[in-house]
């Protein structure tokens, strides 16, 4: 066996008997690319997987709809895997419906997510791989969604230079759902890869009801190989929007234009959408795209304060998720001791911060810092019960403020505002307790 292969295995922890030179590497007669192509075989060499399965224990993730989990994958592989390679070599493989599940939204309401069994998003990745690294370098510098090298902030700041350039009006659109597998067939000669792409597309959904459902349309939100699927088959509209020679950025299924006017927003409006609809066969969603200005538009979780000179501000809809989450979280019937509480917080509030503290304007940050402590000693005060009095004596308040506040009519958070409260439970108490501000010190 090869040191490649051997490493491979040692990951898996595979007995190395069990996998010969042919089995990893693909050099039997058996193997020849279909019509000239090796992509099957490039998706299969043991490097490529062994990042693939390091990346998919990394995403980690809840099982599919035969249960497997992440932890048993490699178990499952050291069993099963040359039948596996096999079926995906004859390009017979066929992957499993995914599982339905619904996620809330920040604004409200819930939207449907597909979680593939784990086997099918090793399989997934290691064949996002490959293709990513030859399609990637093709696409437009204006795209900035699932990209590698390329993040949502790098959009936003974008967005900003566009706004302060005098730009100051955009068109906003949302593309519904889509799919288009003849624009995969221009970049995929391996018959076996577009066969495989495909089954991923048409898998099916087990419904939250158990029924298993056909996949209408669109790619599965969930499997690893949406996000570049969505990339390629918009590229098209990326290069017509260059050779148009506007100023725009596109994430994913959202795309933002950047004018000088309303009225020539409205005529950028009119004439890409008749490109999408027409040339492309994409449909607009009219009720979510507009022609505005940014400062009244969410933009990958941001929106800017008004004028030439823009400053980057975390959006409405995401401080109304925010607060939805921490609610979640700070709920007084949850019957957890309040450091478990922080403990929890700290977790959100990092990874909230570690994104959206890229905003500019930090009043609204500022506000919610102050809001979270005001949840904890709500908290704080319905753990307490008929303790309330002897907690705040013992914290110094005075015997005066400790007695009215103990005695007051009003409820939790309403107290949790209160004078005696602000007092017991200053800012430095939760900081002792690890609570992170989501203004960086």
């Amino acid at each position: 066996m090869s040191r490649h292969g051997i490493a491979f295995a040692e990951q898996l922890e595979l007995p190395l008997g069990d996998w010969g030179d042919e089995a990893m590497t693909g050099t039997s007669g058996e193997d020849a690319p279909v019509e000239g192509s090796d992509l099957m075989e490039r998706v299969l060499e043991a490097a490529n997987l062994r990042r693939a399965l390091g990346q998919v224990r990394r995403n980690g993730g809840a099982p599919g709809i035969d249960g497997m989990t992440v932890e048993d994958l490699a178990d499952y592989l050291r069993k099963e895997w040359p039948s596996i390679r096999a079926s995906l070599l004859a390009g017979t493989y066929k992957p499993q419906a995914v599982r339905r599940v619904e996620i809330p939204k920040g604004g409200g309401g819930t939207r449907n997510l597909g979680v593939p069994v784990v086997l099918d998003r090793f399989i997934g990745q290691a064949l996002l791989q490959v293709l990513q690294a030859e399609w990637d370098p093709t696409f437009s510098e204006h795209s900035y969604g699932f990209r590698p090298g390329r993040s949502a902030h790098q959009a936003v700041s974008q967005a900003q230079t566009h706004i302060r350039s005098g730009y100051t009006w955009v068109v906003d659109l949302d593309l519904e759902k889509f799919f288009d597998l003849s624009r995969v067939r221009k970049r995929v000669r391996d018959r076996r890869v577009l066969r495989l792409i495909h089954r991923f597309l048409t898998a099916g959904v087990l419904s939250l009801r158990g029924a298993l459902e056909p996949t209408v349309e669109g790619t599965p939100q969930g499997a690893p190989l949406s996000p570049l699927l969505a990339n390629l088959l918009l590229d098209n509209f990326d290069k017509e929007l260059e050779k148009r020679g506007h100023r725009f950025i596109r994430c994913a299924d959202d795309a933002n234009i950047y004018v000088r006017s309303q009225q020539a927003g409205e005529r950028v409006m009119a004439s890409v959408t008749r490109f999408l609809e027409g040339r492309l066969k994409l449909k607009v969603n009219e009720t979510k795209s507009t022609v505005d200005r940014p400062w009244n538009r969410n933009f990958l979780g941001f929106t800017f304060t008004r004028g030439r000179n823009p400053r980057r501000k975390v959006s409405k809809k995401a401080i109304l998720a925010f607060k939805a989450k921490v609610r979640v979280l700070t709920r007084r019937t949850r019957g957890r001791t309040v450091a478990r509480i922080v403990h929890e917080l700290r977790i959100y509030i990092l990874g909230w911060r570690g994104y959206y503290g890229f905003a500019e304007v930090s009043s609204p940050l500022r506000d919610l810092d102050k809001w979270i402590r005001r949840r904890l000693r709500c908290y704080h005060w319905k753990q307490w019960g008929r303790r309330g009095y002897r907690e705040l004596r013992a914290r110094g308040v005075s015997r005066k403020l400790a007695w009215n506040t103990a005695k007051s009519a009003h409820g939790p958070w309403r107290l949790s505002h209160s004078p005696a409260l602000s007092f017991a439970l200053p800012a430095r108490h939760f900081r002792a307790l690890g609570l992170p501000c989501l203004i960086e010190r």
